[in-house]
């Protein structure tokens, strides 16, 4: 399928492990879209912040890190072999490490950070002028593109997303318990939503999907009724 009159820009956002990036990423796929997983932009600054040693007992030497900002290359390719999108940062690929407890552990404490935010808002308004794009994450239809044409607000669960995230864990080999991937997610949730700059919070304009007790297809189906309405 590909809307061939209108290239929308749509934003989808919503709590962390809620499926966002799954339902995003088949979204673009059926739209012939460009796909940007603006989380994982966060978690490559995350990953870098950890190993140069820049995070200490959840404080981020802010100092250093802006110092080094510039110096991060982030860039994401499309593996039409295996339908994966992969990140990379400073030309080596990252995509395992920055999906790991260890960096979903450290990453809220890092976006929440204002020079780090608006670098990564410029880029992603710069990925995305041309239109014709899916981009997940927390401030997309609120901070990012608030005159996206089409906004949805994600949500499920604590419990039905802690499952959802350890079972992904699990079968990567991490060795994870399922309540510290509980805690973890109530934890960012909670700076997510309460942090200064750009919390996470649903738009105005925003279709709220509570995918607790829907499969990905429904998802991806109900989503796509709503952009046949915006074409």
């Amino acid at each position: 399928m590909e809307n061939k009159t209108k290239k929308l820009t749509i934003a989808i956002d919503g709590h962390s492990s809620c499926g966002k990036s799954t339902v995003a990423k088949s979204l673009a796929e059926e739209l012939n879209y460009t796909y940007i997983d603006s989380g994982a932009m966060y978690r490559v600054v995350t990953l870098f912040c950890m190993e140069n040693n820049l995070i200490k007992n959840d404080v981020v030497d802010e100092i250093k890190l802006q110092e080094e900002l510039n110096n991060i290359s982030i860039h994401f390719t499309y593996n039409k072999a295996n339908k994966k999108y992969l990140t990379w940062l400073n030309g080596l690929l990252v995509e395992d490490k920055i999906r790991t407890i260890e960096v979903s552990n450290n990453v809220s404490v890092v976006s929440k950070i204002g020079f780090v935010r608006k670098k990564m808002v410029q880029l992603q308004q710069e990925m995305g002028k041309a239109g014709g794009i899916v981009m997940d994450g927390r401030d997309i239809g609120t901070v990012v593109f608030p005159n996206a044409d089409l906004k949805i607000f994600m949500t499920a669960s604590v419990n039905v997303r802690a499952e959802r995230r350890f079972k992904e864990l699990s079968e990567k080999g991490d060795c994870v318990s399922l309540k510290e991937v509980a805690d973890n997610i109530e934890k960012r949730d909670y700076i997510d939503q309460n942090r200064e700059i750009s919390p996470l919070k649903k738009a105005d304009d925003a279709f709220i999907l509570d995918n607790s007790d829907l499969t990905r297809e429904q998802q991806l189906t109900n989503i796509i009724e709503l952009v046949n309405q915006k074409s």
